[in-house]
């Protein structure tokens, strides 16, 4: 018979992983096998700078957690040795980290994930990927906000110009 305090951490620890489901904007499932302890390290660091959560877990663990969040599609990427990349802001970066670093080395094999409630596999974390990040995706709404404004004030000067000239 199982040990109550043994069953208890697990029952604990889906909840903690459901609550990361409902709570991340995205969540991407990796295979981690064959990668060394400094590429992992040199991983981790990169997802923890932009403030990524990035765990090994058990994937009976997660496909409880996954019933419970009603995200069962996303078993069928639960299979051998899996680590979760959760991000609660940025649905970009995840992606474009764990993809440029599958690139680099080839052992680290992006499965699938779950993308703002939904389940998206390995093509449309690609797609996500090749995106601009948050940051230049706003850099380039404000200069298509600047431009008006811009060339407003182009033309302004341009008639100033104009008339001194005309002056003169």
């Amino acid at each position: 018979m199982a040990n109550a305090k043994v069953i208890a951490s697990k029952e604990q620890l889906v909840a903690q992983l459901s609550d990361k489901f409902r709570d991340s904007s995205c969540a991407i499932v990796t295979d981690y096998r064959g990668l060394n302890v400094a590429q992992v390290t040199e991983l981790r660091k990169t997802l923890r700078e932009a403030g990524i959560e990035f765990e090994v877990l058990k994937n009976t663990m997660l496909r409880r957690a996954t019933a419970s969040t009603e995200l069962t599609e996303l078993d069928q990427y639960l299979v051998g040795p899996t680590a979760v990349a959760f991000s609660k802001d940025d649905v970009v970066s995840p992606a474009k980290i764990l993809t440029d670093f599958a690139k680099k080395n080839e052992k680290l094999e992006v499965k699938g994930g779950v993308v703002e409630g939904k389940v998206v596999d390995l093509t449309q974390i690609k797609a996500l990927a090749a995106l601009p990040s948050r940051d230049g995706l706003l850099s380039m709404l404000l200069s298509v906000l600047q431009a008006p404004v811009r060339n407003f004030a182009l033309a302004v000067k341009a008639v100033a110009e104009k008339q001194e000239g005309a002056e003169a």
